[in-house]
């Protein structure tokens, strides 16, 4: 992979001079800064130091980061790669909302893929979750997407219903989430 050279050089340059954390600090850092691939290998080897100290939780969160890093620098496959499977360490420790937010990330990068029924299939498993969390916010983000997805592949009225069950789960409706709901609300009307 293009991506590993430059990774496993930074990766050996790293680990010999900080620890994880600094690593994810120094991916974040990036990452602000818009240097996606930079702030991708330095979360990657954040995850790597995790996993060395046993520590699967912060590895998995970082693998995670990492993932979202890659995609930004349009690498989806590295970011399907290197988040694939993290939402079985997540609900091992029954950390129901970051199982979530992997499925969620596992299903950007599919989608990328142009994989879309796995990426449904995911995004769907994501919204589950993070509704029965009662993480309305993050739901509302999954039903975007998945809404999103519903229409590239032209399923017109289910992505007009994941829409407004987005908009409609949201507890602190913003400017923009009460215009949509009005305009969405518009329909309606004219059945009664």
């Amino acid at each position: 992979m293009p991506w590993q050279k430059g990774y496993w050089k930074l990766h050996c340059k790293f680990m010999e001079t900080v620890n994880p954390q600094q690593l994810a600090d120094e991916g974040q850092s990036e990452y602000i800064k818009g240097d996606y691939r930079s702030a991708a290998m330095a979360f990657k080897a954040a995850a790597d130091g995790f996993t060395a100290m046993g520590d699967e939780i912060h590895a998995a969160e970082m693998a995670n980061n990492c993932s979202v890093a890659f995609l930004k620098a349009g690498e989806a496959k590295a970011a399907f790669e290197v988040v694939n499977g993290t939402d079985l360490i997540f609900a091992a420790k029954g950390d129901l909302k970051r199982q979530a937010m992997a499925l969620g990330n596992q299903a950007a990068a599919l989608e990328n893929l142009k994989r879309f029924d796995e990426a449904m299939l995911n995004y769907e498993k994501s919204a589950e979750l993070l509704k029965s969390v009662g993480e309305n916010e993050l739901r509302a983000y999954v039903l975007q997407s998945i809404s999103s997805l519903q229409l590239h592949t032209g399923h017109y009225l289910e992505a007009y219903a994941s829409m407004r069950a987005g908009v409609l789960g949201v507890n602190k409706k913003n400017l923009q989430h009460r215009l949509l709901k009005a305009l969405m609300d518009i329909p309606f009307k004219f059945l009664k």
